[in-house]
């Protein structure tokens, strides 16, 4: 994937955003197991990087099946799609909760 490049204003488009979103979250579920051993509060349980992974697997596939380039279409399917895929508290904190 090519790396996603700001414009000279330095906002981003939906469409770069999509892109950023869709990478962050495969990097996320790449990296699970040490987010997982990384979680220590409020209890050892383990699981925050899989929480944080499930929501967004969730939210990315919301946010995919719609190819409308709106700002505000992206952030209401990123929403939806989070909310929807909640897990845990950090996966229900990530969907905007």
């Amino acid at each position: 994937m090519a790396a996603a490049r700001l414009a000279p204003d330095k906002s981003v488009s939906a469409v770069v955003l999509r892109k950023m979103l869709v990478a962050g979250s495969k990097m996320l579920e790449v990296n699970k197991e040490s987010v997982n051993a990384l979680n220590v509060f409020p209890v050892p349980d383990g699981d925050t990087g899989t929480n944080m992974s499930l929501t967004m697997i969730s939210a990315m596939k919301e946010v995919c099946k719609n190819t409308t380039n709106t700002m505000e279409a992206l952030c209401q399917d990123l929403t939806k799609g989070a909310l929807r895929g909640a897990r845990g508290q950090c996966g229900f904190s990530a969907g905007g909760a």
